[in-house]
């Protein structure tokens, strides 16, 4: 039956359904994971990094996070050349609204405007849904520290933490359990590291294989740098101490 209603974008099934957007948010759930948690002094997002083959040299695969604008980063769980196509608009929306009124464009403002433009893309016909999601981070003067998550639908969410892309079920248990309201940034990127080393099944955390970035705010000006393999290997270390404890612990019991 679905192959009756799944040709064109603009067709609902008789279920009510559009079967070209659920295809694309499939597409997703297949992409690597990305965690994006909010603490009481910034944002974390972390992204792993799919590895189709050890030919690829990491210092020139695609990013997994994005810079739009100096208050604004996003990470992206989905086709990369989609994600391409839609940063490079959110940074000319961002810039124009920068020289039309001398400020930053309001964080949400932002992500309404991308999600406008998604949303055309499941409303006319001859287009194809944009197969790629969006993990919002940033701050502005209105609302402080924000987080906020798109679908190719255009719909927008906003969080304090939330996880897209695989395993996404499997990492939302788990940020709903550990996240707290009074939360610190260290503890959130600690958490973030937790929560994507589930996800991945892996025994450990790389730079190779994750991309960690944390939004903040210094003296006034917000700020944003992604983590260096050190610091991204610290915290695996420190959570392989954390689970032979657990361990010790249980088998001691």
């Amino acid at each position: 039956m679905a192959r009756r209603y799944d040709q064109r974008t603009t067709t609902f099934s008789p279920e009510g359904r559009l079967h070209q957007v659920e295809y694309a948010i499939e597409a997703i759930s297949h992409a690597g994971s990305v965690i994006g948690i909010q603490a009481k002094d910034g944002v974390v997002l972390a992204g792993e990094k799919k590895e189709t083959t050890k030919l690829v040299d990491p210092g020139k695969r695609g990013e997994k996070v994005y810079k739009i604008d100096d208050h604004v980063i996003v990470a992206v769980a989905g086709l990369t050349s989609d994600a391409n196509a839609l940063v490079n608009r959110a940074r000319i929306n961002a810039q124009h609204y920068f020289s039309r009124y001398g400020e930053n464009e309001p964080v949400e403002q932002l992500v309404v405007s991308l999600c406008d433009y998604k949303q055309q893309y499941t409303q006319f016909g001859g287009l194809r849904p944009f197969g790629v999601s969006f993990m919002f981070a940033g701050w502005d003067r209105h609302f402080g520290f924000q987080l906020y998550q798109s679908d190719p639908a255009g719909n927008y969410t906003g969080w304090k933490a939330t996880a897209i892309g695989n395993n996404y079920s499997s990492a939302v248990p788990m940020l709903k359990q550990d996240w707290k309201e009074d939360m610190a940034l260290d503890e959130a990127v600690h958490l973030a590291a937790k929560v994507l080393l589930k996800t991945t099944e892996s025994s450990s955390l790389t730079s190779d294989k994750c991309e960690f970035a944390v939004l903040t705010v210094k003296d006034g000006k917000v700020s944003h740098r992604m983590l260096t393999n050190d610091e991204i290997l610290a915290e695996s270390k420190k959570l392989e101490q954390e689970q032979q404890q657990t361990t010790t612990t249980t088998t001691t019991s």
